[in-house]
């Protein structure tokens, strides 16, 4: 990138809701050098800071507050930027997920791998959204570890005891991958687009570390070479995911020294939570001590409306567990263990897993609120339901990839067949995987994204597919 190449953004994040605005942060990414044009809101440029200055970048941030219930604009290098606002008792919401693929992805036809960001982009020509939530593998970044001595063969062969100074290189080296992956797909123009003009809230999921991190043997993830990787991946999440530094977290961040990264926001009937499912994940454990105390902490809060919850991993889901046990058995199918013990339905995570629906049917409990579950990941779409004991229920809605190819429609089968089992694993409250609106099967091998719509107290969601294209609407 040269001086006279194009600044790269705005690309938009929500800060926090309070006191009836949005609070919201600009992300540029300009060359070294180059001077960057002021945000301006009303008559008036917003403070804007230097972040980093990662992959010969200058990445710079301002912060500023417009209304929370209006529309409005803000204005750079000659555009005015259009803000939808959250109106009361109204709005819509779009929701994302994996944003890429484990090999090659920055090597893929740029057309046909944003095609459903021109479509969501599209959309809100048309009918804008308020926010859009992104659940998960924002980026791939499975492929930043070769090129280094230390990780190339990560994370299958690790170095015994690598010395202060290759663990700088490899750090050095990871920065440099990292920042590289993250600015090649956020200036595609199908992204680039809506980043510019509607604010995201995010959650990490472990391509945005590593496959499977969290659910790898502790011999790698607390190596020395497993540690730098997460200290790295952590801090390009908080760059490129939140527009921020260490020390320098949002107020809507629940813990400010980010030993984990969950988060929540709320406005006029309607909160949204973040719980971070990986800075704190064991081979035991999905989340630990900080993560379950916020959740705790936002279950006795009392939020009249819908309580939306990013999982990035499904809550609801067949018993995987089953098929887990299978594979265990199975020297020839071992190598995906860690793929399964992922999932809130590994039988390694059942107390964690149980814990969480026991949280969820405790929000939805109160009469004036409901909970609704919003998961990735499985390059899937689907959707689930619990019952709960005032005879409501617990929506979970899946939607992925977003970029992320579909796997074979034989896999879709194979989840749908376990499925149809059904489970209870906490008591009187069946969980059962249900077909979304027009489709015959409950798995969808798709590309899709997923749009909430609220309307006074009612909500509807509706996926966007691919090929099938618009599901009708499921009433929430």
């Amino acid at each position: 990138m040269s001086s006279s190449d194009p600044i790269l953004g705005p690309i938009l994040f929500l800060d926090d809701i309070r006191d009836g605005k949005m609070h919201l942060a600009a992300l540029l990414i300009a060359p070294m050098g180059q001077k960057v044009p002021p945000v301006i809101v009303g008559d008036a440029p917003a403070e804007m800071v230097k972040l980093a200055e990662p992959a010969g970048k200058s990445i710079h941030r301002a912060r500023f507050s417009v209304s929370l219930d209006q529309p409005s604009f803000y204005h750079w290098n000659g555009t005015d930027y259009a803000l939808a606002g959250v109106p009361d008792g109204a709005g819509r919401l779009a929701f994302v997920s994996c944003n890429g693929e484990e090999h090659g992805d920055l090597d893929r036809d740029a057309t046909e791998r944003n095609a459903m960001w021109a479509r969501l982009a599209a959309e809100h020509d048309e009918h804008p959204f308020s926010l859009i939530l992104h659940g998960g593998d924002q980026v791939y970044a499975d492929e930043a570890t070769r090129g280094h001595p230390l990780s190339e063969d990560w994370p299958d062969r690790l170095p015994r005891d690598p010395s202060r100074a290759d663990l700088a290189s490899l750090r050095d080296h990871l920065r440099e991958r990292f920042a590289e992956r993250y600015i090649t797909l956020y200036q595609a123009p199908e992204f680039a687009y809506i980043a510019a003009r509607v604010p995201a809230l995010m959650q990490w999921d472990d391509h945005d570390i590593c496959d499977g991190w969290g659910s790898l043997q502790r011999s790698r993830t607390y190596s020395p070479v497993g540690q730098t990787l997460f200290e790295i991946a952590r801090e390009a999440a908080l760059l490129f995911q939140h527009g921020t530094v260490e020390g320098d977290l949002p107020a809507r961040f629940r813990d400010p020294a980010g030993l984990h990264l969950g988060w929540s926001v709320s406005a006029p009937g309607l909160r949204i939570l973040g719980p971070d499912l990986r800075s704190e994940r064991t081979r035991r454990e999905v989340m630990g001590k900080g993560g379950w105390q916020m959740m705790e902490d936002e279950t006795r809060a009392a939020s009249p409306g819908r309580t939306l919850v990013l999982s990035s991993v499904p809550l609801l889901g067949p018993r995987l567990s089953l098929l887990e046990l299978l594979m265990v058995l199975t020297p020839r199918m071992q190598k995906y263990e860690d793929d399964l013990r992922d999932q809130w339905q590994s039988r390694a995570h059942r107390d964690s897993w149980l814990h969480m629906l026991e949280l969820m049917a405790r929000i939805a409990d109160r009469a004036d609120q409901q909970v609704t579950v919003l998961s990735g990941e499985i390059h899937l779409a689907t959707r689930g339901e619990m019952s709960l004991p005032s005879g409501d229920t617990l929506h979970q809605l899946v939607a992925s990839g977003i970029s992320h190819r579909a796997p074979p429609k034989a896999w879709a089968k194979v989840l749908g067949a376990l499925a149809m089992l059904g489970d209870s694993p906490l008591k009187g409250h069946s969980i059962r995987m249900a077909r979304i609106p027009g489709q015959t099967q409950r798995y969808i091998a798709e590309r899709n994204y997923l749009v909430l719509e609220r309307k006074g107290e009612d909500w509807s969601a509706e996926w966007d597919f691919e090929a099938a294209g618009r599901s009708p609407a499921l009433s929430l």
